[in-house]
Formats: structure tokens, sequence, C-alpha cells
């Protein structure tokens, strides 16, 4: 009786991945990338932003399609709801890129997933961004992620592919290390 191989398939084309990995080692200029966003104020604490286009690869690339992102803050601020705070977007981005990574570095080690489940709190004392106090800093103060994970690998592995992940991550990179930012005005 002949057993076939197991096939590991968590949907992370690894190869491309890889080639494109070593393509870039022989032109990092088109390594450079710049990812943008534009955003219109609609009423009150609501605006909406939309994604469509970025840089990459030495040219102008598109999105199969335009998203579209609404941000508000709760009522409890004494605004409408019309979406999440920006705040909680970090969130999401943060977990969207860890979660990527993840299901990227399972798939390069040959471990099966079955299922990942990330879980985000992020701790914030409002007396910053309301001026109640100069000395509270306006942002978080700290940001926790919880995985629960479903794998063909042991415990150990499974910490290592999250912690692959975290070393390569884009948002927890710019989350934890400083970022120069600039506002202008037209």
């Amino acid at each position: 009786m002949e057993t076939q191989p197991n096939t590991i398939d968590n949907g992370v084309n690894v190869e491309a991945l890889l080639g494109a990995r070593e393509a870039l080692k022989q032109a990092p200029e088109a390594a450079r990338f710049a990812w943008r966003a534009a955003s219109e104020w609609v009423r009150g604490t609501h605006s909406r932003s939309t994604i469509d286009g970025f840089f990459g690869l030495g040219e102008e690339q598109r999105h199969r399609q335009a998203y579209s992102f609404d941000s508000d803050h709760p009522e409890i601020f004494a605004a409408e709801d019309q979406g999440p705070a920006p705040v909680e977007y970090l969130l999401v981005g943060l977990a969207g890129c860890l979660t990527a990574g993840i299901a990227s570095v399972a798939q390069n080690r040959g471990v099966q997933l079955r299922s990942v489940r990330a879980t985000l709190e992020a701790g914030m004392d409002i007396q910053g961004i309301l001026g109640i106090d100069g000395d509270v800093r306006n942002g978080f103060d700290s940001v926790r992620v919880h995985y629960e994970i479903d794998a063909d690998a042991s415990d150990e592995d499974i910490a290592a592919i999250v912690a692959q992940s975290q070393k390569r991550s884009a948002v927890f990179d710019v989350l934890t290390n400083p970022t120069d930012v600039m506002v202008t005005v037209a």
C-alpha cells in the first residue's frame, strides 16, 4: 500500500513569495513601496477613507478594487458611531499582519493550520486626548495579542511560528518603533 504525501495548504503561495524574495535581492530598488490612503471628513468625527493604488516593484500598482473604510467614535464620546474608532483600525491592521505572517511561516515550515484566532486588546487613558492631563500620553499604553492556534505542530513549533511572524510584521514594527510622521496643510 502506497501512502500519499501529506500536502500542506494554508492558502499561501510560498514558492511565489520565495521567488519574489530572490528577485528582489537582485533588484533591491524594486523593494521600495509606498502605501497610500485618502480620507474625507463626512460629519462630526465621522470620516471615510479610501485605498486604491500603491507604488511597488518600481511602478504604480492597483488593488483589484478600491476599498472604503468609515471611522468614527463611539456614542459615549458624543459621536454618532458610524464606524470603528481609528485606534481600532490599528488593532485590525496588527491582527491582519501577524495572522498573515503566521499562515505564511506555517506554510513555509510545512505546518498545516486548522484554525487561527487572535484576540487583541489595547489599554488607553483618554485623559490625554481630552486634554485633562498633559502628562498622559494620547495613544495606547499597551497592546496585548493572544493567539489560539490549532495546527499539526507542537506548542514549541507554534510559538516559533508566531515569533517569526512578529519579527517580520510591518505593522508590529510600526507600532513598536518610532516612525517619522509629517503632517502638512495646503
